[in-house]
């Protein structure tokens, strides 16, 4: 047997799609992980996911024959990656596909072709051996008579491995085609071939032919429309090429690992467990950087939670290893590296990407240290009780508290020999949303917003960019309580949906408009609308006079002052957004936003705070911008064409093959369907309020313009004038004035200060004059009316300045709170009597504690009828620390 050519992974992928090119077939990008319509997976898991409404028909494909090399994250097995030397969670699908175009014969044809010939991957046509359904004669056909693989050579399999189907739907049998990569492989038992669970026989290629549609209930039918989905794993076809054990071996992703040694300076071989890490590395930080490219950044929920758990799985392996500062941010720039040719995006976005990690990794290590100290608090209560069971409670509140995923828990549970469990886990998971839940509920819905209902009906068409006013709106239905109406009378709150409108839906961060729906004497106010998902627009509102009625014609008109100074906003929110990339750089994404009458809350992608200069220079950016006055145009363009224009998109946003790009001079180029201005002139003055993060590597600007703007200002201009007229100046001379008076004050306060310490010393020389003698001291108690602590301790310091023989204990009453200070001079305390032990001892008397330095101490007590007693025992204190 002949051994394969050595082709890299850039060079297979490259040739795949290049070959199938050749056959007609159109090349089309990956995907994104993210599912855009498909609501039941959390991200793309194979190469024909994306493609379900072609498949099904309910979409048009650009052509019937498509081929691509499509990126997919599976975490189905996460807890066998880097255990096993077959797992991963990211990996690339190649395929080619036919939608009613091509069938069996050529799919069969072009994938022997592809494999076999010297102009292509060039494998040994005696190493390779097809399977195909039980029942599927024509594919043993065209297999054994057109190919000419001898019979004994094509295996039948049953229906678990050779007809592929997911629920109802379109589905049918497949053809797989296997490489025997020779005996070392194998599992050395008689009989072992094509089948066997050894790693021998290898998959690389799979025909499917789509050729049924299921019911859901067993229940086959002929497709009118038969279709070819086609896959094969570029890592697995890697892997026969480079005659390599597994997708950790092949050239890119081995690239990977040794910079993972590099920084830990772990490498492979050293031991079994240190294997594993770098595997579960290796692969992760390939899964995450993908992610985050295509818009996925880490939560505690969903995609962002599959994330946010490889991240933190890696950063725990990387802690295994010995690295305890960030570095799984170092790893991604070669995972870019390695990737670049097939994905550029990668590299456009790559600062975005390696900050997004670095921040993630940085907020785990501050947690990860104190949550593992819990988990080990935890551990020990649960062996010292002689369980072998850690309990799904305290799984969860390593979750809640610490971040940590439940599969890093059982990980580290099962290192010590413990299983988790995860049923209990997951009931106070349960328990969790139900809150979260009854949260939202508690918040109120939109109720027939988000519903499909009258899909019988048109969606409404919005004419709102060219009028603010129409007078030929159909009424085509109504809700009134949450139910269907014919009609609405006067004083009744409800939802009236139109044929065509002027009035903006809530979208894209915009709030909706606002105005009036008329027929003759009826009003109905429009306080919101939304948009349902049939295309549906929902205005809220109160008829407030009249009757309404399905199939009425209607004028509608919107507030124009409001939408005027919506517009402000939503223009300014674009130029903000051009302002923060030129500043900040780049990797500024918008993460959300919120556009209502002159207000901008604007949330942004950025992982460190900004400064005061860089706000300054956003804030003069986009005042430029505005006094610049651009002209705002606005083009519906095809998306390629306006990505080549430059046009930003919404970072992780779906978009249809037709976008609305809004233009700014040279400053600003965004998708957007919001309604804009003319000329940025007419936003009016820009101001920002404040800024500040909301999340994780998410930031947030408010900001006002237009009329809100001058209104701030006007007012806060009216409090200069106020001031300067109550200070006697004018506004120019405001702030020396106030210098003037801060400073004056001042010196008042010192002088003030200065009078207290005279006045302090005088009472002190009065009190002295009352002190009697125990032993060598001079002892001295008295109570002082309408004193402070801090006029006490004035005195204090006087006394034992004025005596260095003095014991002085000076106590005040006020609002039933006692304050006692002790003072002792140097020979007091050179005989060992401290005011620090005097004072425990006086305050407790009065119910009270204290305590301080030798030369001076301080306390308080709660009962004032006791003061009296408190110092009498003074005396007794000193006398007793003397020994007389």
């Amino acid at each position: 047997m002949s051994n394969p050519k050595p082709f890299g992974v850039n060079e297979l992928r490259e040739m795949f799609l290049s070959f199938f090119e050749s056959k007609g077939h159109l090349r089309l990008p990956s995907f994104s992980l993210i599912p855009q319509n498909d609501a039941s997976l959390l991200l793309i898991n194979s190469g024909m996911a994306p493609m379900k409404p072609w498949f099904t028909g309910e979409q048009e494909p650009p052509r019937r024959r498509v081929t691509t090399c499509q990126k997919c994250i599976r975490t189905g097995d996460i807890e066998n990656i880097g255990k096993t030397a077959r797992h991963g969670t990211y990996f690339e699908m190649l395929g080619n596909f036919s939608f009613g175009d091509y069938f069996k014969r050529e799919a069969i044809t072009w994938c022997w072709e592809f494999l076999t010939s010297p102009e292509w991957v060039g494998l040994d046509p005696n190493r390779l051996y097809p399977s195909i359904y039980q029942d599927d004669d024509e594919a043993f056909e065209i297999w054994n008579k057109e190919i000419g693989i001898p019979a004994e050579r094509i295996f039948r399999f049953g229906k678990a491995d050779n007809f592929w189907e997911h629920g109802s739907g379109p589905c049918g049998p497949c053809s797989e085609v296997y490489y025997d990569r020779g005996e070392e492989y194998g599992c050395g038992k008689p009989g072992c071939t094509v089948g066997c669970d050894c790693d021998r026989y290898m998959e690389v290629w799979n025909n499917v032919f789509s050729q049924f549609n299921n019911d859901g209930e067993g229940h086959y039918t002929e497709l009118i429309q038969k279709n070819i989905d086609t896959g094969m794993g570029l890592e697995r076809l890697a892997c026969v090429c480079q005659n390599v054990n597994s997708l950790f071996d092949t050239d890119t992703v081995m690239n990977i690992t040794n910079k993972v040694s590099e920084i830990t300076g772990a490498h492979y071989g050293q031991s079994e467990s240190r294997d594993v890490s770098l595997r579960i590395i290796t692969d992760h930080i390939r899964s995450a950087t993908m992610m985050i490219c295509d818009g996925v950044l880490p939560s505690n929920e969903g995609r962002g939670y599959v994330l946010r758990r490889l991240l933190r799985r890696a950063a725990r392996h990387g802690k295994l290893l010995g690295v305890n500062d960030p570095f799984l941010y170092r790893v991604c720039d070669t995972v870019i590296e390695v990737n670049a040719t097939a994905y550029p995006d990668l590299v456009e976005k790559q600062s975005y990407i390696t900050k997004v990690i670095r921040v993630e990794e940085e907020n785990f290590a501050k947690t990860i240290d104190s949550g593992l100290k819990i988990f080990s608090d935890m551990l020990a209560q649960h062996k010292a009780k002689g369980e072998t069971v850690f309990s799904g409670e305290d799984a969860f509140k390593l979750y809640d508290t610490y971040g940590f995923p439940i599969d890093l828990t059982s990980e580290m549970a099962q290192d010590e020999g413990l299983t988790v469990d995860e049923a209990g886990f997951r009931a106070f998971m349960e328990e969790q949303k139900v809150r979260a839940r009854k949260a939202r509920e508690a918040l109120g819905d939109l109720g027939w917003a988000g519903i499909e209902f009258g899909k019988e009906l048109p969606e409404t068409e919005f004419v709102g960019y060219d009028h603010n006013t129409i007078d030929d709106a159909k009424v085509l239905a109504m809700v009134v309580e949450n139910v269907q109406a014919e009609e609405m009378m006067s004083g009744v709150e409800g939802i009236v949906v139109l044929d065509r409108t002027p009035f903006y839906a809530e979208m894209g961060g915009q709030v909706g408009d606002h105005g009036t729906i008329t027929l003759g004497e009826a009003v109905f106010t429009v306080h919101d609308v939304q948009k349902n998902k049939g295309g549906k627009y929902m205005h809220y509102g109160k008829i407030t006079g009249g009757v309404l009625k399905v199939g009425d014609t209607v004028t509608a008109a919107i507030d124009v002052e409001r939408r005027q100074a919506i517009m402000r906003a939503h223009s300014a929110t674009h130029l903000l957004d051009a302002a923060l990339k030129k500043v900040l750089g780049d990797h500024v994404h918008q993460a959300g936003s919120l556009v209502e009458p002159d207000r901008i809350r604007f949330d942004f992608t950025h992982f460190e705070g900004i400064s005061a200069e860089e706000l300054a220079q956003v804030d003069k950016l986009v005042n430029d911008a505005i006094l610049n006055g651009y002209p705002v145009i606005t083009e519906v363009l095809p998306i390629e064409e306006a990505k080549k224009k430059g046009a930003v998109a919404m970072f992780g946003e779906k978009y249809g093959d037709v976008v609305r790009v809004v233009e700014m001079g040279d400053f600003s180029m965004e998708f957007c369907g919001g309604t804009h201005l003319d000329n940025t002139a007419k936003v009016g003055t820009f101001r920002i309020k404040s800024e500040g993060s909301v999340a994780s590597g998410v930031r947030r600007i408010e900001a006002t313009v237009g009329k809100l703007t001058l209104e701030t200002m006007n007012h806060n201009q009216q409090l200069i004038f106020q001031a300067a007229q109550i200070l006697k100046t004018n506004p120019a001379d405001l702030v020396a004035k106030l210098e003037q008076q801060v400073a004056d004050l001042k010196a008042a306060r010192q002088a003030i200060e200065q009078y207290k310490s005279k006045e302090a010393a005088g009472e002190a020389d009065r009190i002295l004059f009352g002190a009697h003698d125990v032993g060598p001291l001079k002892v001295i108690t008295a109570t002082v009316p309408d004193a402070d602590g801090n006029r006490l301790r004035q005195m204090g310091d006087a006394i034992k300045d004025k005596a260095a023989n003095v014991v002085a204990v000076l106590a005040a009453v006020n609002g039933g709170k006692i304050t006692f200070v002790a003072a002792c001079g140097k020979e007091a305390v050179g005989l060992g009597i401290k005011a620090g032990d005097i004072i425990k001892q006086v305050s407790a008397i009065a119910g009270g504690s204290g305590g301080g330095k030798p030369d001076s101490a301080m306390g308080g007590g709660k009962d004032p009828l006791m003061v009296d007693n408190a110092l009498a025992m003074v005396d007794n204190v000193v006398s007793m620390k003397l020994g007389l």
